[in-house]
């Protein structure tokens, strides 16, 4: 047995490769996180390795000391996840003062671990508080329509969640609380790690501007599964605004999205309805 032989690792490796699939990860775009169960934790540590040296972060956050995360390596191409494990991801252990990290398996020949690590990290704090601890994925896609759309609407939370809504019934259902909205920030830095866990208080998904997604679930399917839903009702926007050259004639009401919610048990976020 080997650690790639393990149920959440097999779950991971395949969402790499999803996303490639795809085509939401050209080169070495986009990036995975999966913070770990402590039995999770315990199977896997047969195969680590001997500890490397502890990096400081220059963000912390106390309810992730002492807990594990698989991660995509920095540079590293997600179509050579599924090839070569060892070689593009990792395993890193966190510090007890939740502000740094060491590898204990994985991200072979000098890797390290995505440069956007600190942003998921932030992200998975807020996510475990807002969760009560069931979030443990993070996921960061190049999804092809979400980014045309940040070119088309206005940068608000509610500008986005109201065309998305509107644009596949089962939006509201899988998303009810809506999507929130980075500005263009540089990716990798403090500053999109600190607005990006500020949305991410209240939303599962965050769209950055001219970049792609960025979604949190409790497992692989559900963090897909949202990035999915969310990525083909923005593609169905656009193909309808070009298609009508800018005119729609019917769409889904804000009646109507309140009868789905009614009938599907979810709560929408009145804030985004007239």
């Amino acid at each position: 047995m080997e650690m790639t032989d393990l149920k959440f690792m097999q779950g991971y490796i395949r969402m790499c490769n999803d996303g490639w699939l795809q085509g939401w990860h050209e080169r070495n775009g986009g990036n995975l996180t999966y913070r770990m169960t402590a039995k999770e934790a315990e199977a896997a540590r047969p195969f680590f390795g001997a500890p490397r040296e502890w990096v400081e972060m220059d963000v912390q956050a106390k309810n992730l000391a002492g807990e594990f995360f698989v991660t995509t390596g920095s540079g590293k191409y997600l179509r050579n996840v599924v090839l070569s494990p060892a070689e593009n991801i990792g395993i890193v252990e966190i510090n007890a003062a939740g502000n740094g990290y060491r590898i204990v398996w994985g991200l072979e020949n000098g890797a390290k671990p995505t440069s956007e690590f600190p942003t998921h990290f932030l992200n998975h704090s807020v996510r475990k508080t807002a969760s009560g601890g069931t979030n443990r994925v993070i996921y960061h896609c190049h999804a092809t329509n979400v980014i045309a759309l940040t070119y088309l609407l206005p940068l608000t939370d509610r500008d986005f969640t109201r065309a998305l809504w509107q644009s596949a019934t089962e939006c509201p259902v899988v998303f009810p609380a809506g999507v929130g909205v980075v500005p263009w920030m540089v990716p990798g830095g403090r500053e999109i790690a600190l607005a990006t866990s500020k949305k991410m208080e209240t939303y599962d998904a965050a769209v950055w501007a001219q970049h792609g997604l960025f979604v949190s679930g409790p497992d692989f399917d559900t963090a897909f599964g949202l990035a999915h839903t969310i990525e083909k009702s923005a593609e169905i926007y656009w193909k309808v605004l070009a298609g009508g050259q800018g005119k729609i004639r019917q769409t889904i009401t804000d009646d109507d999205l309140r009868a789905i919610a009614r009938d599907f048990g979810v709560t929408l976020n009145e804030a985004f309805l007239d």
